[in-house]
């Protein structure tokens, strides 16, 4: 089974603090700004983010580790 064929995992807050070492006023402010991938809203209290979008993410800005600036 490829990626694209994997059904879509969904991950809480705590999990995407782990994964990108920001907090979430961090997480937040960069959402604000266009910069993170916006969370889903599963119930009216709560939200999740794409695995995926976060893996992007990640890998987006890990590249501006390998000699550049990095883009947060």
């Amino acid at each position: 089974m490829t990626d694209a064929e994997q059904p879509e995992r969904l991950i809480k807050l705590d999990e995407v603090k782990r994964r990108v070492g920001l907090g979430k006023s961090m997480i937040y402010r960069l959402i604000q700004e266009g910069r993170f991938p916006a969370p889903y809203k599963v119930s009216p209290l709560a939200s999740r983010w794409s695995d995926r979008e976060i893996v992007a993410w990640i890998n987006d800005v890990k590249d501006g580790f390998e000699g550049k600036k990095r883009k947060l």
